[in-house]
């Protein structure tokens, strides 16, 4: 008799276990879900916000990056020219 006793204790035991193991799963599943909306709520914001600080774009800027590289190359072949030409001009004085 004390041995059919001992086993529905330990049933018990097993199911409480079982049961506490489930309710932790579901609460770190729960937990990462909440984790999950949080970051995406903060992306969400963080990009509205840098979006109202009327701020340029990686691309832009490359892009405008370019373009001034490109009119220094130029002005300095100008200078090299003028210079030149100011030379042959002070030349023939």
């Amino acid at each position: 008799m004390q041995a059919i006793e001992t086993e529905k204790i330990v049933q018990s035991e097993n199911k409480i276990f079982d049961d506490v193991s489930k309710l932790a799963t579901s609460a770190l599943g729960v937990a990462q879900n909440v984790k999950e909306e949080l970051e995406t709520l903060m992306r969400q914001r963080l990009e509205r916000a840098i979006a109202d600080l009327d701020v340029v774009s990686r691309e832009e800027f490359d892009t405008v990056w370019d373009m001034a590289q490109k009119a220094r190359e130029e002005n300095e072949e100008l200078r090299t020219r003028i210079d030149a030409l100011e030379a042959k001009l002070g030349e023939g004085s």
